[in-house]
C-alpha cells in the first residue's frame, strides 16, 4: 500500500537524528541523553499511529457491496423461496472470562435479507434513511414488523453498521411499502453515501454479501427528487424538490421534459413529453403513449421522471406513472356522491386535537375531511378509526415528504376533484367562526355553506372565499387544555395584517395549482372574495402552552418558510416575536399575545357541545 511508505521513512529520520551525537561533543551528548528518551517515545507514538491509519484503510477494502438504487437491481435467487438465505462472515469481538483474558472469533452466521425485490432510499432530514420496497414485497414486510410471527427489520449501511427500520406504512399513490431508519453516526462520517440493505440480523459487522452486484449506488438526496405523481384524465402531475427553489421566481416549462421508463426483458422502453407547466414544485406534461411499453398498458413500474433539458440529466425519482393511481382507484370504489364541502389539512401528531375540529366542523357544513399524514407517530390512525366508527368521514393519506405543504395541498387540489366541489384548507387549531351565529341553540350543516355559497347569478363566479384570522396565545395556560383549545384559549393579539384562510371551489383552481397555503390562484373568469371580520373569523390557536408549542421546532411544513432552527429572516413575519432560534421557553410565555380577551367561540361550543351540569360537565370530544 503506497501510503505506508511513509511509516519507514519517518523511523529512519528519526534514527538519523539520534545517531549525529556520536559524533557530538561531549557536552551536547550530554544534553541529548535527555531528548534521546524523548524521540524514543516519539517513535514509538508514530509508529502506533500510522499502524493504525493504515490498518483502517485495508479494513475498508472489505466494505459489503449493495443493491443499486436508480434503477434497483433484482438478484436472482437459487430456489423459488421469498427470501433468500445468504452466508455472510461476521466478525465479532467476544470477551470470555478466562483468568482475565479475552478472545476474538469469526463466527459464521446465516442473515435472511430482502434481496430479489426492488428497494430505494432517499436521505432525508435530520439523517433519517426512508427505504421504499417493491409491492411485491409489503404482506412479508409487515408481518415482519410485529404481524404474523415475524421479527425486527434493519437497515445495513455500507460501512457495516446497522440501525433498526421502521415501518412508515405503504405509500397510498404507489402501494409501496416503506421504512425508515437512522444513519448511523460513524456512516455519515463517510462520503459519498450509499443505500442500506434490509436484513433481519443486525449482528452484522463486515460481511460480503453473494451474488450482490460490484456497483454501489449513493443515496438519493430529499432537496432534489422526484417525489410524487398523479394522472388526471387530460395529463399527469410530478411533484419536484430541488428545481423551482424559491417562491415566485419559476424555471419555463420549455427548459424540462417529463420522462417515462419501463424495463422489460433486460430492455429499456423511454417516452418523453413536453412540460406544459413549471410552477413551485409542480410540474404537468402529457400522458406517454403507451403503445411503446408494449402490450402491457397498465404496467405499474413504469417510472416517471423529470428531464432537465439544458443539463441533459433527469431528476432521481422515487415516483410511478399510473392512469389511475391506486388511491383514486379505492377512493372511486367506495361510489360516494359528491360532496359541496370538504376539508384538507396537512397534520403531523394532532392525534389530541383531532375529534374537537373534525366534531365541530362536521356540525357546521363539512362533510368529509382529508389527512395528508406527515410522518405521525402518535396515536393518529386509532383516533381516525374511532372517528369513523362514529360516522364521520375522514380519510388519512400517507405523505412522508418534509416541508411540501403548498405541493400536498396543489396534489389534493386535483386528487379530491372527482369527490368535492369546495374545499376548505384550514389546520387543526384553525376554527372558523361567524358573529351571527352567536345566539343559535344548536350548530346547523348550512351554517358554513352561508358564508361561500349561493345560487344566485352574481356570485356564481365567486371561485375562493377567506378570512381572516384571529391568532390567540397560551391565556395562562401551561399544559394542553383536556377540555379543548376552544375552551382553553381565550385571548388572542392585536396585529394590523391578519393573515387569512380560504374555501375554494375546486374547479376554479388555477392549472399551475400554485398557492401560498392560505389562498390558490384563479382560473380566468372567477374571482377571489374577502370576508370581513364582521362576517366570520378564524380563531387560530396559535401560541399554545409552551409544552404544546415547542413541537413546531422539529420542522416548518411550508418549502418557503425557513425552520425555526435556522437564525435566518429574524423579523419575518412567519417567525414568532420573542421568540429565538431554540426550544427554549421565553419568560413569560403563559401571558404573551394577549391583547384581546374573546371568549364567544368558547362559550358557543360550550352550549353546543357540553354534556352533563356544574362540576360533571365535560365536552363531547372530551375522553
Amino acid at each position: 500500500m503506497k501510503k505506508s511508505s511513509s511509516a519507514p521513512k519517518i523511523l529512519y529520520l528519526v534514527y538519523q537524528k539520534m545517531s549525529l551525537s556520536n559524533v557530538l561533543p561531549e557536552t551536547v551528548r550530554r544534553r541529548g541523553r535527555t531528548t534521546k528518551v524523548f524521540f524514543v517515545f516519539l517513535t514509538l507514538f508514530f509508529f502506533t499511529f500510522f499502524s493504525l491509519l493504515f490498518s483502517r484503510f485495508a479494513i475498508q477494502g472489505t466494505d459489503l457491496g449493495f443493491l443499486p438504487a436508480n434503477p434497483v437491481t433484482r438478484i436472482k435467487s437459487p430456489d423459488s423461496s421469498f427470501n433468500k438465505a445468504l452466508r455472510v462472515v461476521e466478525e465479532e469481538e467476544e470477551k470470555e472470562e478466562n483468568g482475565g483474558g479475552g478472545r476474538s472469533r469469526r463466527v459464521a452466521s446465516s442473515v435472511r435479507e430482502f434481496v430479489g425485490y426492488e428497494t430505494v432510499s432517499v436521505l432525508m432530514p435530520a439523517w433519517e434513511v426512508l427505504v421504499i420496497v417493491s409491492p411485491e414485497a409489503p404482506t412479508l414486510l409487515k408481518a415482519s414488523v410485529g404481524g404474523d410471527g415475524g421479527g425486527r427489520i434493519y437497515c445495513l449501511f455500507s460501512n457495516n453498521r446497522t440501525s433498526e427500520a421502521r415501518f412508515a406504512g405503504v405509500l397510498p399513490f404507489t402501494d409501496r411499502t416503506a421504512f425508515k431508519c437512522e444513519m448511523p453516526m460513524s456512516t455519515r462520517r463517510r462520503q459519498p453515501f450509499f443505500q442500506p440493505v434490509l436484513i433481519e440480523n443486525p449482528a452484522v459487522v463486515s460481511s460480503s454479501v453473494q451474488e450482490s452486484p460490484a456497483k454501489k449506488a449513493e443515496l438519493i438526496r430529499f432537496n432534489h427528487l422526484v417525489y410524487e405523481s398523479l394522472s388526471t384524465a387530460n395529463d399527469v402531475v410530478l411533484f419536484v424538490k430541488g428545481v423551482n427553489n424559491r417562491q415566485g421566481i419559476n424555471w419555463p416549462p420549455d427548459q424540462f421534459r417529463c420522462v417515462f421508463d419501463l424495463e422489460t426483458s433486460g430492455k429499456k422502453h423511454t417516452v418523453k413529453t413536453a412540460v406544459t407547466s413549471s410552477v413551485q414544485e409542480v410540474f404537468r406534461c402529457p400522458h406517454p403513449d403507451l403503445t411503446a411499453f408494449g402490450p402491457s398498458t397498465t404496467n405499474p413500474n413504469i417510472k416517471v421522471s423529470l428531464e432537465i433539458v439544458t443539463e441533459k440529466r433527469a431528476v432521481p425519482s422515487v415516483a410511478y406513472y399510473f392512469t389511475t393511481s391506486p388511491a383514486t382507484t379505492r377512493m372511486i370504489a367506495n361510489q360516494e356522491p359528491k360532496k359541496l364541502l370538504c376539508a384538507c389539512t396537512m397534520v403531523y401528531n394532532v392525534a389530541k386535537y383531532l375529534r374537537e375540529w373534525v366534531t365541530y366542523y362536521s356540525k357546521i357544513g363539512v362533510e368529509r375531511f382529508i389527512l395528508y399524514d406527515n410522518d405521525s407517530d402518535d396515536n393518529l390512525t386509532e383516533v381516525v378509526n374511532d372517528l369513523n366508527r362514529d360516522g364521520f368521514n375522514v380519510t388519512t393519506l400517507l405523505w412522508l415528504w418534509p416541508k411540501t405543504q403548498e405541493a400536498g395541498f396543489s396534489h389534493n387540489a386535483v386528487f379530491s376533484n372527482d369527490t368535492c366541489r369546495w374545499m376548505m384548507y384550514l389546520d387543526v387549531d384553525e376554527f372558523v367562526f361567524a358573529p351571527s351565529w352567536i345566539d343559535a341553540p344548536q350548530p346547523s350543516h348550512r351554517m358554513l355553506r352561508s358564508l361561500f355559497f349561493h345560487k344566485s347569478p352574481s356570485s356564481a363566479v365567486v371561485g375562493q372565499v377567506s378570512f381572516r384570522c384571529n391568532d390567540f396565545g397560551p391565556s395562562d395556560q401551561e399544559n394542553h387544555p383536556s377540555e379543548g383549545v376552544t375552551q382553553g384559549y381565550t385571548c388572542h393579539r392585536w396585529v394590523a395584517q391578519q393573515r387569512h384562510k380560504s374555501i375554494v371551489l375546486l374547479d376554479a383552481v388555477d392549472d399551475s395549482l400554485v398557492n401560498v397555503v392560505h389562498h390558490f390562484g384563479l382560473k380566468k373568469g372567477y374571482r377571489w372574495k374577502h370576508l370581513g371580520v364582521e362576517s366570520a373569523v378564524v380563531n387560530h390557536y396559535k401560541y399554545q402552552a409552551w409544552s404544546e408549542f415547542k413541537a413546531k421546532f422539529r420542522r416548518r411544513v411550508s418549502a418557503y418558510v425557513v425552520d425555526w432552527t435556522e437564525s435566518v429572516n429574524p423579523k419575518s413575519k412567519d417567525r414568532t416575536p420573542g421568540l429565538g432560534f431554540e426550544p427554549i421557553e421565553p419568560k413569560g410565555w403563559s401571558k404573551m399575545f394577549c391583547d384581546i380577551r374573546d371568549h364567544r367561540l368558547k362559550s358557543l361550543t360550550k352550549k353546543w357541545f357540553a354534556t352533563g351540569n356544574g362540576t360533571k360537565s365535560k365536552m363531547v370530544w372530551q375522553t
